[in-house]
């Protein structure tokens, strides 16, 4: 018999057997399939979302999109402004903001210039009472809202002031043995964990009580383009700067790294336990299938029908529950993804939105196919190779 009119006779009798199979088994393993299907689907998903949303709060809040440190041996960079002029002046990078940088055991206080910090990060933007810093301002503060604190709330053993508010008076101890009080100009919140903790006042302020002199401990470089970072660190390193560059990544200590490998074990774990328990559904569901049609299956052999097409109008059953289910799963993960970007998952590093990637959806589809494929053949074939009479006789 030709290929084509063997195929045409294996799909008569897969939408035969379908037809007038159980309704409700089928509806059950086309949604156990849509379910295997989200699975696969949903947890890579989560995975980039986690780092798309480290990424833009260490582009954003934290550290820009390069980090441009002292050289080895020095605590600060020197002649801060020429550096900075020089790496605007490069066509793709939109800003450059330097400041001091200090810690103590409470927390972390920078000294910044308020302007240019704006063209580098977005921490003025998150802003829940008061104003951020002017470029005049010397007895002024702002601070992220965890430093802050709430009255009578625990902070969890990270630094907190327990309720201070705009308007109110704090003392900064600098490491020089300073103090100074400053009145607190404003208090914002960006879901950052390093930088909610954090304070700012001017750098110009700095710079008098610590003596400072046209240098920084540190300058943040914002690029027009995302992604393209190693391209403008070399673009930088080329005009001879010798100060350490990083990348935002480099600078991070491979933290997100880490993390991914952890997720990446979590989500092979659970796309082999998906994996195996499509198999075992797609191999029982046909096995019963066939079974129950052993004789049905023998009659065929009797008159004529080949084994191999009896078995490819099993293995096109497979397929078209499948695909049916694969259908039924991108709804239902359409309907997660909405729902999830509408209201996303809180990770201490701020909101965090599924990122579906086509290749994921890909990669899910194509391992449903294959191992449904092989737990469908297999019962099938030990049935259709069965002699004719014992599958008459059942």
């Amino acid at each position: 018999m030709p290929v084509l009119a063997g195929l045409r006779v294996s799909a008569f009798l897969a939408w035969k057997s379908i037809q007038r199979g159980s309704r409700g088994t089928l509806a059950l393993t086309i949604m156990i399939i849509a379910l295997i299907f989200v699975n696969l689907v949903f947890l890579p998903s989560i995975i980039s979302g986690v780092v798309e949303t480290f990424n833009t709060q260490s582009i954003d809040f934290d550290l820009g999109n390069l980090v441009i440190e002292p050289r080895e041996g020095s605590q600060y960079i020197d002649d801060v402004t020429g550096l900075q002029r020089k790496v605007e002046r490069i066509p793709g990078i939109a800003g450059a903001t330097f400041f001091y940088r200090g810690r103590n055991a409470a927390s972390t206080l920078y000294g910044i210039n308020p302007e240019d910090e704006r063209s580098v990060t977005r921490i003025a933007d998150y802003m829940t009472t008061g104003e951020f810093l002017s470029n005049g301002d010397t007895d002024a503060i702002v601070m992220g809202a965890t430093l802050a604190g709430s009255e009578g709330e625990e902070a969890g053993g990270l630094p907190s002031l327990q309720g201070i508010g705009v308007g109110d008076s704090v003392e900064v101890a600098y490491p020089n043995g300073e103090t100074r009080t400053y009145r607190v100009k404003g208090i914002f919140e960006t879901q950052s964990f390093g930088v909610d903790t954090a304070a700012f006042v001017t750098s110009r302020e700095i710079s008098e009580v610590l003596g400072l002199d046209n240098q920084a401990s540190i300058i943040l470089v914002k690029t027009e383009v995302n992604g393209r970072e190693e391209e403008y660190k070399t673009e930088i390193l080329s005009y001879g700067i010798q100060e350490e560059i990083l990348t935002f990544r480099e600078k991070s200590g491979g933290f997100v790294d880490q993390a991914i490998q952890s997720f990446n074990i979590i989500n092979a774990i659970s796309t082999l336990v998906s994996l195996i328990i499509a198999i075992v559904v797609v191999f029982i569901v046909i096995f019963i299938n066939t079974v129950n049609r052993r004789r049905q299956i023998g009659i065929l052999k009797a008159i004529g029908i080949d084994q191999q097409i009896i078995i490819n109008s099993y293995v096109l059953q497979v397929l078209f529950i499948t695909a049916v289910g694969a259908l039924v799963g991108i709804g239902l993960n359409a309907g997660v993804t909405t729902y999830l970007t509408a209201y996303p998952l809180v990770f201490p590093g701020g909101p965090v939105y599924p990122d579906v990637e086509a290749s994921a959806i890909l990669r899910s589809i194509a391992s449903l196919f294959a191992v449904s494929v092989v737990a469908g053949y297999i019962p099938a074939w030990q049935i259709a190779r069965e002699d004719i009479l014992s599958a008459i006789r059942g």
